[in-house]
């Protein structure tokens, strides 16, 4: 029988609840808000805030999964928020999450965006799945009004190496891109950096932090998502520990004005 979208979102959910003693024992108290990358919620907020994020801002939050970050930001900016992405069951997944909260979703493969004209966009711990990133920049630009704001974290670096994407579980989302290469992009579709802030030595230790509680946790997470989940799990944070240490990559923040 397939799956339904209730059945994958039923995953979805257990594969999040399988992770979340791991996580909220690697995050500092209070900075474990549901997300699935190396962000804390002080960085989020911190995000949101360069961007410029208020109460009348009308916020679109691409590749949202089960939204946790963006989830946070519309509960406390109490903006118009509404998330996108392409995997229904993570979609689902956000909306039982979100409850009451002043949220809204949609299933959604990016680009294109949907229509109409943000103040924010967002794109968080995400811009490295996209291999040819530029009809995404392109989509952005075209969706924010005039002054509207692009806020996207990015994972800056060359290219990886035939010998890095062997290594790598799920080598074919991990694409890195030199930030004067991202900021040339960006000005070609009109689009001018305002702020970059770097957070690789502090996503350096979420990275071992994680890595270190999926190691702790393996035998309880194991039972519920699989053993070469984990093992696949654990192998990519080790990497991003060691490309965050030696400076192979670096973690960026990035708020470009239209």
């Amino acid at each position: 029988m397939t799956p339904t979208i209730d059945d994958r979102a039923d995953a979805r959910t257990t594969y999040g609840a399988a992770l979340e003693p791991a996580r909220l024992a690697a995050y500092a108290p209070g900075e474990y808000v549901g997300q699935e990358s190396f962000m804390t919620a002080g960085e989020i907020r911190a995000l949101a805030e360069r961007a410029g994020i208020g109460r009348d801002s009308r916020v679109l939050d691409l590749c949202c999964g089960v939204a946790g970050p963006g989830r946070l930001v519309a509960a406390e900016a109490g903006c118009d928020y509404v998330g996108v992405d392409q995997d229904a069951a993570a979609v689902a997944a956000a909306r039982l999450a979100a409850g009451d909260e002043p949220c809204r979703f949609e299933v959604r493969r990016v680009p294109p965006l949907p229509p109409g004209a943000f103040d924010v966009v967002l794109l968080l711990e995400t811009l490295l799945a996209f291999r040819d990133k530029q009809p995404l920049v392109a989509a952005v630009a075209a969706g924010l009004r005039a002054g509207g704001r692009f806020a996207v974290t990015v994972e800056e670096g060359a290219p990886l190496t035939d010998a890095e994407r062997a290594a790598m579980p799920a080598a074919d989302t991990v694409w890195p891109i030199p930030l004067p290469e991202l900021v040339g992009l960006l000005a070609r579709h009109g689009l001018r950096v305002a702020s970059v802030e770097e957070h690789s030595v502090a996503h350096r230790g979420t990275a071992a932090a994680l890595t270190g509680a999926f190691e702790e946790h393996g035998v309880a997470i194991g039972t519920r998502i699989g053993c070469q989940a984990v093992d696949d799990l654990i192998a990519a944070h080790r990497l991003w520990v060691d490309w965050l240490d030696s400076g192979r990559i670096r973690k960026m923040s990035v708020v470009a004005v239209r």
